[in-house]
């Protein structure tokens, strides 16, 4: 090894991966370094989308090797790739999707449901093939969310086809059922429909699926984080200490099944008066970064309190797409990226899942 790849690694690994928190090489970011003389080529491969900060990155590594003495010449190849990661219990990924990511609050009405669509979708941005599970059969609120509506397709007479919003395949219980039906039903029924819908959905090539929980931590979910491959889990919740109770409970119930909490999203963190323009933390302050360091997982996130959201979500836009340039829109994406990041500091996945075979005769 030249003494010229030696200080670039060197420099390398003192450069920060803002989203894992780890440097690069650690993160897994640095692929390969070559050098030739005092010119030195570096291979980055960023192992979860992040489209908008890829060229942001590849402009950091060339300025900090290149004002080394001892390097004339940095280029710097930058590209980003998806993997499977571990699930819980040993069970095997699912045909279709490299990734599931649970979303979950323990408690309702802190806005888990809006979180989970502008999560979906702000992956996507990143350039990420996403698809979005509404889990919660009492109250389905993707569909209206997503704007989309009708029966799905099913080609084959077996499986139904998810639909498609603003990029993001979509499934749920609201799309099979008028919007003013209620589900009355049991526990074990409600498990079966949601293996049903998850396991009966043709996904196309997901690098991760979505699966907004109802909220709770009774039977429903626990079965359903037993029996689903989910290889990471995301924990929304307001700063107050009401909701704040419930969405531990929700991170320990993760934690009894095994399944890595990725982070916190704390929600409704902030309002500002659109008019005056004053702050104020209707909710309370500081609970996520609190429950942040009591439990060692990352807070990945703030969202602010803001009429907008909750419009354009009832509208069936969301904010990622209503408003990209908004600073809402980038705070769903920053969480976007630190969720997938953290993801990709999980062991990877070696099992393939196996597609389904069928035999006919000719």
């Amino acid at each position: 090894m030249s003494s010229t790849q030696s200080i670039a690694e060197a420099l390398l690994a003192n450069l920060l991966d803002p989203h894992s928190g780890q440097n690069l090489v650690a993160s897994g970011i640095v692929k390969a370094v070559g050098a030739d003389g005092d010119r030195v080529v570096v291979d980055l491969v960023v192992p979860y989308p992040a489209a908008s900060w890829l060229g942001e990155l590849g402009a950091q590594v060339k300025r900090t090797l290149e004002a080394d003495a001892a390097i004339s010449l940095a280029t710097v190849s930058v590209t980003s790739r998806v993997y499977s990661h571990k699930v819980q219990n040993d069970l095997t990924p699912l045909p279709g999707i490299k990734n599931v990511i649970a979303v979950a609050s323990g408690k309702g009405g802190v806005g888990k449901s809006t979180t989970a669509a502008n999560l979906a979708l702000a992956l996507q941005a990143e350039g990420a093939r996403v698809g979005i599970l509404d889990a919660d059969i009492y109250g389905p609120s993707q569909p209206r969310m997503m704007g989309v509506s009708g029966k799905p397709d099913s080609k084959d007479g077996k499986t139904i086809e998810a639909k498609i919003a603003h990029g993001v395949q979509v499934m749920s219980i609201g799309l099979l059922i008028d919007e003013d039906t209620p589900m009355i039903w049991r526990g074990p029924m409600v498990t079966q429909a949601l293996t049903q819908l998850l396991n009966d959905t043709r996904w196309d090539d997901l690098d991760y699926l979505i699966i907004d929980l109802p909220p709770g931590t009774g039977d429903i979910q626990l079965t359903l984080c037993q029996k689903v491959p989910v290889a990471g889990a995301v924990i929304v919740t307001t700063p107050q200490d009401i909701a704040l109770l419930d969405a531990k409970k929700a991170l320990k119930m993760f934690e009894k099944v095994n399944v890595p909490v990725l982070g916190i999203v704390e929600n409704m963190a902030i309002h500002v008066c659109s008019n005056c323009g004053h702050a104020e933390h209707i909710f309370g302050e500081g609970g996520g970064a609190s429950m942040s360091a009591q439990y060692g997982v990352p807070l990945l996130g703030s969202l602010p309190l803001d009429i907008h959201i909750r419009e354009q979500a009832d509208g069936g836009t969301p904010t990622v797409v209503a408003m990209p340039d908004s600073d809402a829109a980038h705070r769903y994406r920053t969480i976007a990226r630190n969720t997938a990041a953290r993801l990709s500091l999980q062991p990877r996945n070696k099992k393939i899942a196996s597609p389904n075979v069928v035999i006919q005769e000719v």
